[in-house]
């Protein structure tokens, strides 16, 4: 085993703490009553279990030794969050760890090895919704927070925790809930784990995220479904009206087929491209990881980059007719499609909606009505690498893993970035734990126990990196 691995500890009483197996164990034992909300913040039959989870949180947050502990009412109706803080390092920075506990809806249910919201360790792993987004990540925070708390009785620098409920629904409140609460998240730096790293043992620190947009298009024909037998061939089936359209939203060589959608996207220097190729998954991996024959998208650009540096536009589902048993044979009156977009810098959320608008308009037939609805954005966003606190995570990681982090760039979106980045000019750490396989977003869902305790020792060593 490399040195780095068994000469530190010793001088680190927080870290011989967080190898003691009664207390992972017991970790494992929390996290998995963590799991058991199901705080799936786009469905509103679980507000109340979002609720008690932000309760839960409060208390776990004060039983470590935390101050200030308070459920912060959401803003709009939205859902709440929760605070807490210690502050008892004067003239040391303060680093707020941001976390959400919401998580994505379960379906397809049948799809799911394991019931979504009861944790199940098979093999070196732990399978529930949540587990690596971004429960278990935060967590990770929270546990490396009580190894010091109960071990030195003290911080090597001043923290704030901000646990949110609403990221999987893309903030829709962020902005009105940061004028409320910019002065109490104020902090020299933050510390975000809510992204993966490049593989099993191979960990990174992202500099870049995408922007997000979700919309949601109707297309309504009659009033009610009609007889296909009667009337088909007279009346245009809203289902094929919206495919059609649908189907435009990307040309013959598989780009975005909005008018201006490119204007403003950066063509990043043959130097920028080598690094992201040098130190990211080539194609033939990404596809054998994906069990997928062939790749596709925007051509001159590898799979990788089409995944980070590139814009994207993804349909996420599609609602119309009849798909029960057997056959019904009729015209549905409606179809709906719910797609998103990854944006890139500098591309802006309002401007692209705007150009969707004018698209939609442009491409529905007279014989149907559309009704489109923008249901969230963020922007994207790029960190400068060369902070202090980006040089502490480095060497943290280094210290832990014996290898260096690879800088690298995600094709996903945390709106909580973008913002806080923007309005508090403070630098923004992104090191996740998380593995391309954790399956994400989708049925069973895992984390890797060997990322979750080594991502406990990585934030030891973090804390005390930044704090020196």
């Amino acid at each position: 085993m490399n040195a780095m691995f068994v000469s530190s500890p010793a001088a680190i009483p927080p870290l011989r703490y967080s190898q003691r197996t009664e207390r992972r164990s017991r970790w494992l034992t929390e996290l998995t009553e963590l799991i058991t909300f199901p705080t799936i913040s786009a469905q509103p039959q679980h507000r109340k279990d979002i609720r008690a989870c932000a309760n839960w949180l409060a208390r776990h947050l004060a039983e470590i030794g935390l101050h200030h502990v308070q459920v912060l009412a959401g803003m709009n109706g939205g859902h709440p969050s929760v605070y807490a803080d210690w502050l008892q390092a004067p003239g040391k920075p303060t680093l707020l760890l941001y976390g959400h506990y919401d998580v994505q809806p379960v379906d397809p249910l049948r799809e799911w090895r394991s019931p979504p919201f009861k944790a199940t360790i098979v093999g070196n792993n732990l399978f529930a919704r949540g587990a690596s987004d971004d429960k278990g990540q935060f967590f990770i925070h929270l546990k490396a927070v009580e190894s010091y708390l109960r071990t030195t009785g003290s911080l090597p620098l001043n923290i704030k925790v901000w646990l949110e409920g609403e990221e999987e629904i893309n903030s829709p409140n962020l902005s009105t809930f940061l004028n409320r609460e910019a002065s109490r998240l104020q902090a020299n730096a933050v510390l975000v784990s809510d992204t993966e790293m490049l593989g099993a043992g191979k960990p990174s620190i992202i500099y870049g995220l995408r922007g997000n947009l979700s919309c949601e298009l109707e297309v309504r024909g009659p009033n009610h479904d009609l007889h296909s037998g009667r009337y088909g061939g007279a009346v245009l089936n809203p289902l094929q009206a919206l495919s059609e359209m649908v189907a435009g939203l990307h040309d013959r060589q598989n780009r975005v087929a909005i008018p201006g959608f490119y204007r403003h996207v950066r063509n990043l220097q043959p130097s920028d491209r080598q690094e992201i190729r040098c130190c990211n998954k080539r194609d033939k991996q990404i596809l054998t990881d994906l069990d997928l024959p062939a790749g596709w998208g925007e051509g001159g650009y590898s799979l990788f980059e089409r995944m980070t540096i590139r814009p994207a536009l993804t349909i996420n589902g599609l609602a119309s007719g009849y798909v029960g048993a057997g056959g019904k044979s009729v015209i549905p009156s409606r179809g709906m499609a719910r797609f998103s977009f990854r944006l890139v810098p500098d591309q802006n959320p309002q401007e692209i909606a705007q150009l969707l608008r004018q698209h939609i308009t442009a491409t529905t037939h007279p014989a149907v009505r559309s009704r489109l609805a923008i249901t969230g954005g963020s922007d994207p966003v790029l960190l400068p690498r060369n902070s202090p606190v980006m040089q502490a995570a480095q060497r943290a990681v280094t210290q832990t893993w014996g290898v260096s982090p690879s800088f690298t760039r995600s094709g996903g979106s945390i709106p909580f970035v973008a913002q806080l980045h923007r309005r508090l000019q403070v630098p923004i750490v992104l090191l996740g734990f998380g593995l391309p396989d954790d399956d994400i977003h989708a049925p069973n869902e895992k984390m890797s126990l060997t990322n979750f305790f080594r991502g406990i020792e990585t934030v030891i060593r973090f804390l005390s990196e930044y704090g020196t």
